[in-house]
């Protein structure tokens, strides 16, 4: 059988008949009631953070010092969170998802967060402890900020399992969660640091917090989102229990030393920042480049059972596997199908991501419930949506 693809001539499928691009469903997009269930939970939860955290910010800030905190505060972001959807291209995870994830931290992480703080430094100040700001500081922002956010990866784990198929996804919800956490910490602290020094507080601090550490909330949240990510690639309850202790524990740990080195005046904060912080920054971001490649690998290596079983060809299992075919291979569905085609293309390689991680977790005995089936559903949808491209299944 000849096949088609990118650069093929446009418009034909087998036989010489006019290309139908296909109309089956994506199967990674989820069913509408159980979505919109979710959101009207979520939202509602949500809402009510939002105006807690509007009502702290008001009480503490003007409404010309909220905004030019607030666009300072968007600023990192824009760093942040592309950074992270970078990660997420081989198996993006819904929008949805993400969406939860930014606004978990920073909504309900930073509102929880307030409280706990609040009151645990009160009643380090009524028992009249030694240094109680510096104490909680170190120690008490750490364990509530990092069990607040932390929640908010493993209840995407234990509510959406399906959606969570190792540390790729653990890091980049960690990260998003981290993101918004930053966001909202940032708006408090810029603008309490200009009403306290004007202009001088106000670049001091943005250059700490959003030049200097923007992306000191996502690496310590990573951390426990790498030990849920672990988790789920185990099928050991042992191991899954102590993998996500010690990243939650690690995460903590790395958040209390950043804060002591804060504490520690800005010769010593510099000299933290130089000699531990930049290299362990600098160490994250090559892991995260090392972890989207082994993504990639991990994508060919477990389609090529279903290529050698004739449901994909070996080339397409190429073209899955790395970023620049994919891209490829949706440029050309789009300049010779339209819209149509990119939406069908889209579907082929989503399903086949989902199919590769999968069929890995099937592999070692971690797949949740009615993963066989699923199984036979992605296989359905890659044969629906790749007979447009190749006219006939492959035999």
């Amino acid at each position: 059988m000849t096949t088609q693809g990118p650069g093929s001539s446009p418009g034909a499928g087998s036989g010489g008949q006019p290309q139908q691009w296909s109309r089956a469903r994506n199967p990674t997009r989820r069913p509408l009631l159980r979505t919109a269930l979710t959101i009207g939970v979520a939202a509602s939860v949500f809402l009510v953070c939002l105006l807690i955290l509007l009502g702290i910010l008001g009480e503490r800030l003007t409404m010309q010092t909220l905004v030019t905190s607030t666009l300072m505060a968007i600023i990192p972001v824009l760093v942040i969170v592309p950074t992270f959807l970078w990660l997420d291209r081989y198996e993006a995870e819904p929008v949805r998802y993400i969406v939860f994830a930014f606004l978990w931290g920073a909504l309900v992480a930073v509102v929880g967060a307030f409280f706990l703080n609040t009151f645990g430094l009160r009643l380090l100040v009524e028992a009249r402890w030694t240094d109680p700001l510096e104490t909680g500081a170190v120690y008490l922002a750490p364990i509530t900020e990092e069990t607040l956010k932390g929640l908010g990866i493993l209840l995407i784990y234990l509510l959406r399992r399906r959606e969570f198929d190792g540390i790729v996804d653990g890091v980049v919800y960690a990260g998003l969660i981290g993101a918004g956490f930053a966001f909202s910490e940032n708006i408090l602290y810029l603008g309490q640091a200009y009403n306290q020094y004007g202009s001088e507080g106000l670049t001091s601090t943005f250059l700490v917090r959003g030049l200097m550490g923007p992306f000191g909330h996502p690496l310590f949240t990573s951390l426990t989102g790498i030990g849920i990510g672990i988790a789920v690639t185990s099928r050991r309850p042992a191991v899954r229990v102590v993998a996500i202790v010690v990243g939650w524990v690690c995460a903590m740990l790395l958040h209390g030393l950043w804060n002591l080195s804060a504490l520690a005046g800005m010769e010593g904060f510099f000299a933290a920042y130089v000699t531990f912080q930049v290299p362990l920054f600098l160490a994250f971001i090559g892991f995260l480049f090392w972890l989207r490649r082994r993504e990639g690998r991990l994508i060919g290596r477990y389609l090529s059972p279903y290529a050698d079983a004739g449901w994909l060809t070996h080339a397409e299992v190429t073209m899955l596997s790395q970023l620049r075919l994919r891209r490829a291979a949706r440029a050309w569905a789009r300049q010779n199908g339209g819209r149509a085609a990119r939406r069908s293309m889209d579907a082929f390689q989503d399903s086949a991501s989902d199919l590769a991680l999968l069929r890995s977790r099937l592999v070692h005995g971690t797949a949740e419930d009615g993963a066989s089936e699923r199984e036979m559903v992605l296989l359905e949808s890659i044969t629906a949506h790749r007979r447009a491209f190749v006219g006939s299944p492959v035999t």
